[in-house]
């Protein structure tokens, strides 16, 4: 006689929050806290075995008598949970005998981690394809997998430590991405609204703070876009007494100036107020009169320099009002009609400032060998171009 063979039973577990089991007909009744344990090991194995004797020292600290026979008891019991249509004497498909002990033979993606683990992956590779709205596509629908802590039913036991810390990585790391993608798709309020929250869990995520000060900025909130660097600076001295990494001092840098490439390319040329330094003084030029004398001895200086391939200074210098800023604008407007590539800095009164900063967005607009540069100190009364 031929034994009629049936089909395993679709299982599917979840440990993005209490452990959790279920079958095509609903969730698997667990019995007890220590079944949830034995099920929660097994998952955590990934797929390799777990010795008898392993079981019962992560079960219990003193085992008692009989701990080998209630492993097999509970081992028994998720058997018929799991595979409940399971014809007597077949042998199981899922929850495997493999000596010296048990195997949980369950497919990465019958495992809500194992799929949330791989749709950040897919994020990733997404976005670095610049395709961030099937990216942030992905990262809801990951996110959405979480239930409360992982293996919420093995947060005290010392095995789980280690599988329990990677999830919350890259939990943490799928956060970001999903504030990444807003704004690559130009959505900055909302990445700005939820930060905050995953911020103040995580207070030492250096990027969250840097897409947190980015996505206020690109909403209108610069000043809020400095707060938040202010803080990230405070938080880091005073749990690690280090200062932010270079790539925080940059942003900051970069935001003081206003600097073109933190805005989308397709807002700055809808906003005529974030074009480019050079543009910005073609389109808002002021009358200039008098001062022949000093702007010549300016060009003359540019040439010179421009002559013997040697940096040149040059400093202006007078009161509030004097013209010092409209003098300049003149003097850029004309070494660019001639040829010459110009860049501006400006160094505001701003508690905290970078020192030097404005050399940074100056050195990034030099590209040819005949430049002139010209920085404000103080952002005096006149204004002018930054």
């Amino acid at each position: 006689m031929t034994r009629q063979l049936t089909a395993p039973v679709a299982v599917t577990f979840g440990v993005l929050g209490p452990v959790t089991a279920a079958t095509e007909r609903g969730p698997v009744a667990l019995r007890g806290h220590r079944q949830r344990l034995v099920l929660g090991r097994l998952l955590i194995a990934h797929g390799r075995v777990v010795p008898v004797d392993r079981l019962v020292d992560d079960l219990w600290e003193v085992a008692p008598d009989g701990a080998v026979g209630a492993i097999r008891t509970f081992v028994a019991d998720l058997r018929r949970a799991l595979e409940p249509d399971r014809p007597p004497r077949q042998p199981p498909r899922i929850l495997v005998t493999e000596p010296p002990g048990y195997v949980l033979k369950a497919a990465p993606d019958a495992v809500d981690a194992g799929q949330f683990e791989a749709a950040v992956g897919e994020a990733a590779r997404l976005l670095a394809a610049g395709r961030p709205a099937p990216a942030l596509a992905a990262l809801d629908a990951a996110l959405g997998l979480w239930r409360g802590p992982a293996y919420a039913d093995c947060a005290n036991e010392f095995w789980a430590v280690a599988e329990i810390n990677r999830l919350d990585e890259l939990r943490m790391l799928a956060v970001e991405r999903r504030a990444e993608a807003l704004l690559a798709v130009g959505r900055p309020d909302e990445a700005a609204a939820d930060l905050p929250a995953h911020l103040a869990s995580y207070p030492l995520r250096e990027d969250a703070w840097r897409l947190l000060a980015v996505a206020r900025y690109r909403a209108g909130r610069q000043g809020d876009a400095l707060a938040a660097l202010r803080e990230a600076r405070q938080v880091l001295v005073t749990e690690l007494g280090v200062d932010p990494g270079p790539e925080l001092r940059r942003l900051e840098a970069d935001i003081l100036a206003q600097a073109p490439h933190l805005t989308p390319p397709h807002e700055r040329a809808a906003a005529p107020g974030l074009a480019e330094p050079v543009r910005q003084v073609e389109a808002g030029q002021r009358p200039f009169v008098g001062r022949d004398a000093e702007l010549t001895r300016l060009r003359r200086a540019a040439e010179d320099a421009s002559r013997r391939q040697q940096p040149t200074l040059a400093l202006l210098s007078g009161d509030p009002g004097a013209g010092k800023t409209a003098l300049a604008e003149a003097l850029t407007r004309r070494l660019a009609a001639d040829g010459w590539t110009t860049a501006w800095g400006r160094s505001p009164e701003y508690e905290g400032a970078p020192p030097a900063w404005p050399w940074t967005q100056i050195t990034d607009a030099l590209a040819g060998p005949a430049a002139a540069v010209v920085t404000e100190p103080d952002g005096g009364p006149e204004g002018g171009p930054a």
